[in-house]
């Protein structure tokens, strides 16, 4: 067979595949276990010693105001890490698996002995700057049933930014990943997005527990936190972007160690089909979503480019099964909250009495304003002293991303009056509404 009858044989039998998914029992939930309040955090770390030596300092540094404990999971090093961190960091616990394990199985094996109400996971070749957990920890006490709270990513110096934290699902054409992180605007805070990097988030540990913690079906890593984020908001749990913890990625110091990027680039492709199949419950949107990235692979698969592997390995993929759940959270709003479309801007002015939700153009002084956008950037300094929260939604993400700005601002406000201003709103609820009106039709 030619190699591009292959290619269209393979997406032939994938698109079946995935019309057909059967549905499984995928995830267990781990057993309760009692925490006390404080950060434990959980570093996987392999051959990693002089990475550790730059990183742990900082980490004790922002630590010492909580309590807190240090987890090293010291994976298949050859680079004595183990009896270094012994030695020389007598406050670190040290968890030692002698063969190398994929990154979800490494963090479990922290995640499973963590002591304290929040894990936070950090790879170890990431250098935190001040205020890093203090940041982090305040998210959970401004937004509610808060799963977890990411960091802001920064590169070293001359490195193109590939990552920031704001995780979005966005693709601008069809041969894109469907995944990628957005630069935030200047006082942009607490934005939702579609998961925290599983490098560099802090999480609640009741919640991640209750998910069954990282998914180790995906090898030997990526993906797994997109994953994570995604079943936490199917639960209600949504996922934030933190402007104050600021952090420096020293990017693949380790996996580039032990993959080329054709392999990097095949084991991502690989994870996300095994993420559709194994996290979307809604039918229709995991065909959207199934048909988008096989056509994506059979595209870059035509041009020679990674993606072969992953399209041949599809079928078996989808076959495996997806999960036996109900949303919680609509998909399509999940989708559209983070979608990129949404930004969320912390004003200065006092809350007002009572609680007030302005969902339109017409602020009150005091209140949370919803607003859709002809193009989303930082509010004006005068319309961020007016009000609480400042909430804009790019008006060509439409009104499913409003109807989601609407639905998690109101959740989060809980506010005791709410108002719907403007001809657009009509779609919403038919008039100016009171507060549960405006919580029942979001």
């Amino acid at each position: 067979m030619k190699p591009d009858a292959k290619i269209q044989f393979w997406y032939q039998l994938a698109r079946f595949a995935g019309a057909v998914r059967p549905r499984i029992r995928i995830a267990a939930s781990w057993s309760a276990i009692t925490t006390s309040p404080g950060i434990s955090v959980v570093i996987p770390s392999r051959a990693g010693k002089e990475l550790l030596a730059a990183q742990l300092p900082g980490i004790v540094r922002e630590l010492d105001r909580f309590p807190s404990e240090i987890i090293v999971v010291d994976n298949g090093s050859n680079d004595g890490t183990a009896d270094w961190l012994r030695s020389t960091w007598a406050q670190v616990r040290i968890v030692v698996s002698a063969p190398p394990l994929s990154f979800a199985r490494a963090v479990n094996r922290g995640i499973a002995v963590a002591r304290h109400s929040h894990v936070c996971l950090l790879n170890n070749d990431m250098i935190v700057e001040p205020n890093f957990f203090t940041a982090l920890v305040r998210a959970f006490e401004q937004v509610p049933d808060l799963f977890s709270a990411t960091a802001q990513i920064f590169f070293p110096a001359g490195v193109r930014r590939e990552e920031t934290g704001k995780a979005v699902y966005s693709q601008p054409g069809p041969a894109d990943f469907p995944i990628r992180c957005i630069d935030p605007f200047p006082g942009e805070d607490l934005s939702y997005v579609l998961y925290g990097s599983g490098g560099c988030t802090l999480y609640d540990t009741a919640k991640l527990r209750a998910l069954g913690a990282v998914d180790q079906a995906f090898e030997p890593a990526y993906v797994e936190d997109l994953d994570l984020g995604y079943r936490a908001w199917l639960r209600g749990w949504p996922s934030v972007y933190v402007d104050g913890a600021r952090l420096e990625h020293r990017h693949r110091a380790t996996s580039s160690r032990y993959f080329t990027e054709e392999q990097l680039e095949d084991i991502l492709d690989l994870n996300y089909l095994k993420f559709l199949a194994r996290a979307v419950v809604d039918r229709r949107v995991f065909r959207t979503l199934w048909q988008q990235a096989l056509v994506r692979l059979r595209i870059r698969a035509g041009l020679g480019l990674t993606g072969a592997k992953a399209l041949r390995r599809a079928a078996g993929i989808a076959l495996a099964g997806g999960p036996i759940a109900s949303a919680g959270f609509p998909e399509d709003l999940l989708l559209a909250a983070s979608s990129g479309g949404i930004a969320v801007f912390p004003g200065r002015a006092a809350l007002a009495t009572p609680r007030t939700l302005i969902a339109g153009s017409t602020p009150q002084p005091g209140a949370i304003l919803v607003s859709y956008t002809e193009k989303l950037d930082t509010p004006s300094p005068e319309l961020l002293a007016s009000c609480v929260e400042v909430v804009l939604v790019s008006r060509a993400d439409g009104p499913q991303a409003f109807r989601a700005a609407l639905r998690q601002t109101a959740r989060k406000w809980r506010p005791e009056v709410a108002y719907l201003h403007g001809p657009e709103m009509v779609q919403f609820v038919p008039d100016c509404a009171p507060a549960r009106a405006v919580l029942e039709a979001c």
